[in-house]
């Protein structure tokens, strides 16, 4: 008998995304196009993630990433 492993998932702005594992929360950010820019937050799980802990931060199955980018107007 063969068992079915489910996808994993993370939720980036609350739209579901497959976890390709293992992932770090820096390699998701350059997958998205954000890990370069300036005036990027990014919150894990409801906590703040400071851009320094980005490489080593892993990311595992449900995990809510938040990611905001600061814009100019006016």
């Amino acid at each position: 008998m063969s068992t079915a492993t489910a996808a994993s998932f993370i939720y980036v702005n609350d739209q579901p995304r497959p976890l390709a594992a293992p992932t770090t929360l820096l390699a998701l950010l350059n997958e998205l196009g954000h890990a370069g820019r300036k005036g990027v937050a990014v919150a894990l799980n409801g906590a703040v993630v400071p851009r320094a802990e980005w490489p080593s931060r892993s990311l595992a199955d449900a995990d809510h990433v938040l990611v905001i980018q600061a814009t100019q107007g006016g």
